[in-house]
């Protein structure tokens, strides 16, 4: 789905242990660079592909990765991407969370399943060894690390916004030129509505919630969440309304 000039929302839907999952990764481009903003579940390469083509973009033309964080749903099939292309494509990420992608540390997710293993319900133990499985197999190197108040030169400036609480390094990016968020898994849509993610989902929803504040400092006519697509009604407010 075109949202501005240079910037498409791709709607990647498939079956995910057995449930309908659609995920909205976020791709950017002008003359000079084509940039993708997280990486689908593992397994989704072929799905990636079809949605660069249906918005006019060569995928063999991609030429970075920007992710949000570390979860299974936003790396998943980076390392597939980088093997199968023809050209270097950088990965960037936050400092904090460099470490999970790279596979020096235990997920967050998977650390907070590995204390609780005891109590787990039967199918909570196989999604953990799925998850376990899934995070060994997409281990890559970030290249370039990222702060809160970095500016990117591409497509009319990025703007890097620090927003921890879904994971230790989360970060939302603000195209300047279009006033478009993309808010990774900061915010989500459910029925048309913008609301904060459910708090079982974040490391420290405390905050996440204070981060959430940062995000008043800027003028947003568009949000694309990860999980739940687009947002353009009023959003200057709405953020404003759930930060408090």
């Amino acid at each position: 789905m075109k949202i501005a000039t240079g910037v498409d929302m791709l709607e990647i839907s498939s079956d995910i242990m057995g449930d309908l999952r659609v995920i909205n990764p976020t791709l950017i481009w002008d003359k000079d660079i084509v940039i993708l903003v997280d990486a689908g579940f593992p397994g989704q390469l072929p799905l990636i592909r079809e949605a660069f083509e249906k918005s006019g973009v060569s995928f063999d033309k991609l030429n970075m990765v920007i992710l949000t964080h570390h979860d299974i749903d936003h790396i998943g099939s980076l390392s597939a991407i980088l093997k199968g292309m023809p050209n270097n494509i950088s990965v960037l990420a936050h400092k904090e969370e460099k470490p999970y992608i790279n596979g020096d540390k235990v997920p967050l997710k998977v650390a907070g399943l590995e204390a609780n293993l005891g109590s787990l319900h039967p199918k909570m133990k196989i999604m953990y060894e799925k998850i376990k499985i899934a995070f060994q197999n997409c281990k890559v190197n970030v290249d370039k690390t990222l702060n809160g108040g970095d500016e990117l030169s591409y497509c009319g400036g990025i703007q890097v916004i620090f927003t921890p609480g879904h994971t230790l390094g989360h970060i939302c990016l603000y195209l300047k030129q279009s006033k478009t968020l993309i808010a990774g898994d900061m915010l989500r849509v459910v029925d048309g509505k913008l609301i904060r993610v459910d708090p079982s989902t974040n490391f420290d929803t405390e905050l996440s919630i204070r981060s959430l504040k940062k995000l008043t400092e800027y003028d947003i006519e568009t949000v694309i969440c990860y999980h739940g697509g687009l947002y353009n009604e009023n959003a200057n407010q709405r953020i404003v309304e759930l930060s408090n």
